[in-house]
């Protein structure tokens, strides 16, 4: 006997990547920033007073909420804070979608997103991307003509890493008649000469929020700790109704803000990483690859013709302690995700690629 709800019986859940606990595997497959939290965070940690945790956190992140806001040249009004952006996505669903309202979304996209609108009992309309995976002109008039409620985009996207110019975003948030969510969690490792930026819209439109992370670009994935950048109308009921009450620790509370605060330390590692990726992107394309160009913290590889497949050639690197990303889905069955590591950790895999290539 089940005590499930029929929609949640039905449904397969989230996959999500493996987490090894042998800290001698080189994990290039849940796209994790190579480098640790700053000094700023560590400062934090070492100074938190033990004693408070006899008291409930504040309730709404205010410390943060106010260092987001003056980051990004918006109102507090504009922020809310939340456990990882996986919350934000929850929040929308429970906040904006009624049962049998339409979602859409492109294909492929984050694969969390069908979950939770299958938990609401959402539908999903998926849209296929371009051949060049950018969005196909017609995106907005699809998701108008099937009266969507939201519309996701991930920029940049994953799990291509391409990534949407920011007159389309504006464009979409002119022409949709649905809430816009920009998926934002890679931001950070876009190079400064794309001139990307979009946030100034939640000031003038009322359908448009941003989700930004700081699992990637700041180190923080073990704390858990993203936010939403909106227009007020969007924030102020997922605000005060439907946020579970004291949703975030005041330990994350402490080292998120003082992870955002230190952005001189948040800017290098992402150079870094930028560094890294273009020099792992040659690399791979050496070797035979057809590598995307990427403005995330990973790569989207397709095999070569000849050679083991995406799928060998993930158990090969596993069973060298070198973990990637490989999805068992029509069209992206020939591709390996790979995040960008270390410069050790990305020499350690094009060896263990080589070996399996010699063998």
């Amino acid at each position: 006997m089940s005590f499930e709800r029929d929609n949640i019986h039905k449904m397969a859940g989230y996959t999500y990547g493996e987490q090894p606990s042998d800290d001698s595997v080189v994990k290039l497959n849940t796209n994790e920033n190579p480098y640790p939290p700053g000094p700023a965070v560590q400062s934090a940690l070492a100074e938190f007073k033990v004693e408070s945790l006899r008291r409930y956190p504040p309730a709404l992140a205010n410390e943060f909420r106010t260092a987001a806001a003056e980051l990004h040249n918006v109102g507090v009004e504009n922020i809310i804070a939340t456990r990882g952006g996986d919350e934000l996505l929850r929040l929308l669903f429970t906040t904006f979608a009624d049962l049998g309202d339409i979602i859409a979304v492109t294909e492929p996209t984050y694969s969390l997103y069908p979950v939770l609108a299958q938990i609401q009992g959402a539908e999903v309309l998926s849209v296929p991307l371009a051949h060049d995976w950018n969005l196909p002109q017609d995106f907005a008039e699809t998701a108008n003509n099937a009266n969507a409620k939201m519309t996701f985009v991930v920029n940049p996207h994953a799990p291509s890493g391409t990534l949407i110019t920011t007159e389309t975003i504006r464009r979409l948030a002119i022409e949709l008649n649905s809430i816009l969510l920009v998926d934002e969690a890679y931001v950070d490792f876009i190079s400064p000469e794309r001139q990307y930026g979009c946030l100034d819209l939640v000031r003038d439109h009322e359908n448009v929020i941003f989700l930004r992370s700081l699992s990637k670009g700041y180190g923080l994935a073990g704390i858990r700790f993203g936010y939403g950048i909106g227009h007020a109308t969007l924030i102020e009921p997922m605000l005060t109704k439907t946020r579970d009450s004291y949703n975030l620790d005041a330990i994350s509370q402490q080292l998120a803000t003082a992870a955002i605060l230190d952005q001189t330390y948040a800017k290098q590692t992402w150079a870094l990483v930028r560094a890294s990726r273009r020099d792992l992107h040659k690399a791979l394309q050496q070797r035979g690859f057809d590598v995307l160009p990427s403005e995330s913290n990973f790569l989207l590889a397709t095999t070569p013709d000849s050679g083991p497949s995406a799928e060998a050639l993930y158990i090969g690197l596993k069973a060298q302690n070198v973990f990637v990303r490989f999805f068992n889905v029509v069209g992206m069955d020939d591709k390996l995700r790979i995040t960008v590591g270390t410069d050790d950790e990305n020499a350690a895999l094009l060896a263990a690629l080589d070996h399996l290539s010699d063998g």
